[in-house]
Parts: C-alpha cells; structure tokens; sequence
C-alpha cells in the first residue's frame, strides 16, 4: 500500500469518526450571519456560498437562507461547528435560536377615529400600505377581510398565497393579499408537528394572529360581537390597508429562525408595516433576531412596530427595546363588561364578566374559598385536581388569580361541582380587571374585593352570594389606565433610551377569531365564535401598526422614525375628557409614570398632523451602535445597506440618537455628581418641519430635586416644510442621589396654537 494511499483511508477513517461523533452531539439552530461584500469570486451566487460554507463544516442541511432583512442562513448545529463556522473568513456571527412567546370595537371611537376618514387617504391612492402581521396565522373566511370596495391589489406587491393544509392559494383576495407559513425552526427543535393539532399552512388554528391582523387592518363588520357583549361595528385601525400575514407562531412557541424568515419575506413582498406580537426578553440588539430584521426593515424604509410584553407590572420587564422599533405597552378603553359579587349580608362588589350562559339563582348560594376546600397547598389557586367535590359542589368557590390560566380555574371549579366562580386578584395584579368567556357564571375582582369577600368567607358561619353579570357599559371613566400586566421601564439594554415608546388599546379588546378555537382556548370549550375578547400588548401592538399605517398613507414621504415620532409627540400623559391628572396604573390606581406609558397614550387625530418630528436615519442608528462600542462586525450583523465603521477620531454619544423622548441615566457607581460638584449630560436633537411656517416656543421641567433643566435655543423658526433645527438640552444634578432614585419631566414645543410637540422625560440614579 503507497504512502498517499494510507493517508487517504486514515483521513476517511478521521472523517468518518468525526461524523459519527456529531451525530451523538446534541444540536441546536443557529443563525449564521454572513458580510455579503466578502462571498469569493468563484460562487455564482450568495445561496451557493452560504451551502458551501454549511458544508465545510457540518453535513446538516439548511434550514433557511436570508436575504432581505439579513444576509445568511440558519441550519441545526453542534456547539463545535457553530464555533467552527464563527472562526471562518466571511462570516459575522453565529447566534442560537432564540424562542419567542405571543404576547396575548369601539377601539377606533376612544382613539377619535370615528368619522375622520376624510384624514387620511383612500385604498387605490399612492398612499396604499400593506401591513405584515407575524403571528399564527389568519381564517381568511373572517368577515373581517371583506375586499368590498377595494382597489386592485397594488401592482408593486410581489407576495403570494401559500398553499397548505385546509388553505388554498384563492383564500386571499384584495384585503388578505398574501399569506405565508414559516414553521422549519420549529419543526426541527420540536419535532414534526402534529397534523391533528395544527395546520402546516397560513391557516389560524389559535386565533391570536386574526384578532392582531384585524384589529390592526380589519374591514368594518357590523354587528359583530362576543355573545352580545361590545356589540357593534368592528373594524381595525386602517380598514383601507391591506393585510399580509406570515405565519410564524405555533403551538410550541414562535422561533427566531423563522421569525427571521417571515421578515425576510415579508419586507421583500412590499410591506410598508410590520407588526409583531410577540418577544423573548431583552437581549443585546446584535443577538436579538427581531432587532436585528427590524434594523434592516428600517433601513428598506418599513416600520417595525412590537409589543413591550405582558411582565409588568414589575419594572425591568420589557420586549423589545431596540430604538429602531416602535415599542408598544398597553392601556384599557373606556368600555367595560360590569359583573357584581353579591353578598349574603347584603354588600355587593363590582367585577368583570362575559360570561353568557343560564343565570345563578337571585337567592345567594353558598360560597367557600377555595383554599378551604382543598387538601392541596396551591388549592387557593384552583390548580387542575385539587378540588374536594364534596366541598364545592353546588357552591360558589372564591380562587385566587395566578399560575395557571384564569378560565382554567372556572373549569377546575365546574369539573368539582361548583355551581360559580368569583376570581380574585392578587398584589401582582392588583386592581386590573380582565374580561373573560367563562364556561360558567362567574366573576373576577380586584385584590381588594377579593380579601373583602374572603373576609366575609371567613367571619360568617353561612356564607352565600350570587353573582349577576350586567353586560356592557361604555363611557367607563377615568380612562385609559395602563394595563397592569403591560411589562415596564426602565430599559436594561441600553437605559439612555427610554421605553416604551408608547401605550394604545390592549385590554378587552373585539376582533376577528378563528374557527378552530373556543373564545377560551381551552380545549374543553367547544363553543365556536366569528368575534373574541381578550387583552394583552398583543392587542395594543397592532393598533399602532395600523395607526402607522394610516399615518404612512397620508405622508408617503415620512420615514418609520418619522411615523413614530408623530404618534409618540402627540400622545396624550393627563386625561382629557371625563377626569383630570395624569394618566393612572391599574397596579396601583396611582399615577403612572413613561416607564409604563411612554410618551402617553396614543391619539392618532393629532399624529396625523404633528407639525415638527425627530427624524432618524441609518446613519444616526448607526453612530449610536458606535456609542456602544460595538464592533464593525456587529454592525454588518445589523446593517445590510452598506459597510459602516466607527471613527476612530470621533466621539460618540447614546444621548446624540435623535429620538422623541429623553433619558438621563446618572451612575452613583461612577461618582456621578458627588459631594464636590454637579454633572451635566447633555442630549442634542433636530427638529424637522412637517407643517406650516411657524415659531415654536419650549417649555421643559423635571420633577426630581436638585436637577435643573436647560434648553438652548429656547425659541426656533421655521419657515418651510422639510427645515431642520438643532438644540442642546443640558440636564444638571447639583448632587448624588441614591441609587434608584428616579424623577419625571417633559419638554414641550409649542406653537402657540394647533400644535404641542410633546417628549417625556425620565432621570434615573442607578
């Protein structure tokens, strides 16, 4: 045997062992993120490279392969042969999969919308926008997406209807103009799906993603209501605009692999806005699949609008954060579903209800808590099983929120006997009401209530109540209160950024629902529904987006930071009709402040004509990725436009991002301001005109003592649209404070008439 020869088999043999040794290595999917400018002269084309790179150091096949919001691809890895491909010429980072979970009309009168139409342009003018909604999926038999009246699709769309299971391609029409699926990520980390369970097609089998599509571009639909309650005409915020969905979610989770597909799809098919109810945390902008396809999306000149999550009301617990997103918490509207909690004593309680069954008797029954009728330590909770029917039956059985789902709890109650349920709040929620189709009569109450009625429990030897369910009631005031579930400032990722951006509606909200799921989403529920009520900053994600929507139909010239601006400037802090002060917590019924709001609630009649807007291009976005010294290589993770490297002889600043609202964060850590001195941080921002020629005055205050604020200039003139002004706002601390120490301000730009230029301001000691 030659010399070559044996060399040949021993690395055959090497290769052979070297496989089979990663087929025992667990796997997971990787993101590989390839510098596009760097693929060798000999490839014909970028998926020939990004194979040939695959292949050089796995045998695993492709899982997808990226070119619109990113350049790269995805593919099941061994943790060696994604550091393996880290290492290679070309590539610019590899990251894990990320999994991502869904952050679960009279919308349009509380938003102002009613009879405004004349605001904003037509379908068929150069104002058409298509809005991409990533999420599980649509039913496109929905009234919801009615194309009565509609133009013809627009002729630059390059979408397409996917065929699948129980979906075919003539589902869509000049409404739902594309539909997609996307579920290779989570096929190969799950496993195959179950065919029985859900449809391997754009089909809706949960329902969460046609109530977003729909409340963000839904047609009017009158009539439409949740077994008669918010009975009315429902329809999304741009009912002109057209709707694409992708489907991205499934019953395992929402992968960033696929989310990242979806995007890629969507901004490349025509999407003008793109709406994602869904998060995994905050993380580096450089790891985060959403943050880096939104950076990418911004720069091919499409909004990205995200919910903020459904953490709070803890602070520290927002999605994403990335300042090229629109970050959207939650509110309530000025509807509610009134139940009452009647007591054998004669006091009754006021709660929240939808349920729309056979009445409880008018003469009180016996009621019992539940954590007294059960042999569990988590039977107060009405976990599954841990119920003593002998205990509950034909009683009504007090649970306390949390753990497992709310409507849950009602099923746990029926399946031992209960004849009703009152559902009661505990601190983490506090006084937030949340509406739900229970099974049953029952009711949820505050923390307050609840310990009120416990007590009664508790003190009468014969305790009894009934319980009434009084439909709906509009006109609710004060409203909106910031939803206590809607996840809070300040920002972990970068805290010079304040967030969220803003509120709009998310509790007890009417949309579209599929076919295939109960108003619950409890298996046990066999009742079908064309219309559903359920809350979370899902539901308040697609409003803005439709909103932008609107927005981007009347200014077709605005840029994605410019649409937000104007929703952000012109978001409302203090109530304006039917109470007075600021805008209140449901966690606390106190005062809210931007860390739960933002820059307010959202008041689109005014966005649509903000008169100035911080304006914000790639190049800003990405001096402020310098400021956070991020390296050339992560920026080209980011960024697909063009290479972008950081001065070496320039200074940058977080506080130099032109964005709509200010945050000043002092480190106690760092001496910041200590016992000899004061320290300044200074912010610059421009101001663009969009109106008419005028002289904007300022106006600024922080409620913090010991820091002053100052303004320079303090008046600006404009004379025409598209004129740009610069100022500096210096914010001086005379003093240390201890760390957690926070304050709250706004800056105001005043015309002196139609228009308020409004940005929050938050200071934070840390």
């Amino acid at each position: 045997m030659t010399t070559r020869l044996l060399l040949l088999l021993v690395l055959a043999l090497a290769a052979a062992v070297a496989a089979a040794d990663t087929e025992t290595e667990p796997r997971a999917t990787y993101i590989v993120h390839m510098a596009k400018s760097a693929m060798p002269a000999e490839y014909a084309d970028h998926g020939e490279w990004y194979g040939a790179s695959l292949r050089s150091v796995s045998t695993a096949k492709m899982l997808y392969s990226y070119d619109t919001v990113a350049h790269g691809f995805s593919a099941r890895l061994t943790a060696q042969e994604a550091s393996d491909m880290a290492a290679m010429d070309g590539v610019l980072a590899v990251n894990p999969e990320t999994r991502y979970e869904l952050h679960t009309t009279r919308t349009p009168e509380f938003l102002g919308l009613a009879g405004s139409e004349n605001l904003f342009p037509q379908s068929g003018t150069a104002g058409d926008v298509v809005v991409g909604v990533l999420d599980t999926g649509v039913w496109p038999e929905s009234k919801s997406y009615d194309d009565a009246g509609l133009a013809e699709v627009p002729s630059s769309w390059k979408g397409t209807c996917m065929a699948g299971t129980d979906f075919n391609s003539s589902a869509c029409n000049k409404k739902l103009i594309g539909a997609r699926f996307f579920n290779r990520g989570y096929e190969a980390a799950m496993g195959p799906m179950d065919p029985t369970r859900e449809s391997r097609s754009p089909r809706d089998d949960d329902g969460h993603g046609t109530h977003t599509s729909s409340t963000a571009a839904g047609s009017a639909v009158a009539g439409a209501n949740l077994f008669g309650f918010a009975s009315g005409t429902a329809r999304g915020m741009a009912p002109r605009a057209r709707v694409a969905v992708y489907k991205v979610c499934w019953l395992g989770g929402c992968f960033s692999s696929d989310i990242l597909a979806g995007m890629d799809a969507a901004v490349a098919d025509g999407c003008g806005v793109l709406s994602l109810s869904l998060g995994g945390g905050s993380s580096d902008y450089a790891r985060d699949s959403v943050a880096i396809g939104a950076f990418s999306a911004m720069e091919q000149n499409v909004l990205v609008s995200c919910s903020a999550g459904n953490a709070g009301p803890g602070s520290s617990t927002l999605s994403n954060v990335a300042p090229w997103i629109t970050t959207v918490g939650a509110g309530t509207l000025d509807r509610d579903f009134p139940a009452y909690v009647v007591l054998g004593d004669g006091r009754n309680y006021t709660g929240v209800s939808l349920y729309a069954g056979k009445a409880l008797p008018t003469t009180p029954i016996p009621i019992v808590y539940a954590g007294n009728a059960s042999n569990s330590t988590s039977g107060n909770l009405c976990m599954p099983g841990t119920l003593s029917p002998e205990k509950v039956s034909g009683k009504i059985v007090l649970c306390d929120r949390g753990i497992n789902a709310r409507v849950q709890k009602g099923f746990v109650v029926r399946d031992a006997g209960g004849a009703g349920m009152v559902l009661a709040n505990t601190a983490a929620n506090g006084q937030e009401l949340v509406a739900d189709a229970h099974l049953l009569p029952a009711a949820g109450v505050g923390e307050k209530e609840g310990a009120l009625i416990k007590s009664y429990i508790a003190s009468d030897p014969k305790p009894t109540a009934t319980i009434v369910v009084a439909g709906t009631q509009v006109d609710v005031r004060p409203s909106p209160l910031v939803a206590a579930f809607s996840s809070r400032g300040p920002n972990m990722v970068t805290p010079e950024i304040l967030k969220p951006d803003i509120i709009a509606p998310g509790v007890n909200i009417l949309a579209a629902w599929t076919g295939k799921e109960g108003p619950t989403g409890q298996a046990a529920d066999t009742r079908r529904v064309s219309f559903n009520i359920i809350s979370g900053t899902s539901m308040s994600c697609p409003h803005v987006s439709g909103l932008a929507a609107l927005l981007r139909s009347a200014h077709p010239e605005w840029s994605p930071a410019a649409v937000r601006s104007a929703l952000m400037t012109t978001a409302y802090s203090t109530y304006t009709a039917g109470a007075t002060g600021p805008i209140l917590d449901a966690a606390t019924d106190k005062a809210a402040t931007p860390f739960d709001y933002g820059a307010g609630h959202v008041d689109p009649t005014r966005a649509v004509e903000p008169g100035l807007v911080y304006d914000i291009g790639t190049g800003e976005y990405v001096e402020f990725l310098c400021a956070l010294k991020y390296t050339p290589n992560m920026i080209a993770a980011l960024s697909r436009s063009k290479s972008y490297a950081c001065a070496a002889n320039k200074t940058y600043s977080v506080s130099d991002l032109n964005y709509p609202s200010f945050s000043v964060a002092y480190s106690t850590a760092n001496g910041e301001a200590g016992d000899s001195g004061s320290t300044t941080v200074t912010h610059t921002r421009t101001l663009t005109n969009v109106g008419a020629a005028g002289t904007y005055k300022v106006d600024a205050s922080v409620s913090m003592a010991g820091v002053s604020v100052d303004v320079k200039p303090t008046e600006l003139d404009f004379a025409a649209v598209g004129e740009k002004k610069s100022f500096t706002v210096s914010f001086t601390a005379a003093k240390s404070q201890p760390s957690g120490t926070v304050g709250f301000g706004r800056l105001v730009w005043s015309d002196g008439g139609k228009h308020s230029v409004a940005s929050p301001i938050a200071v934070t000691w840390t």
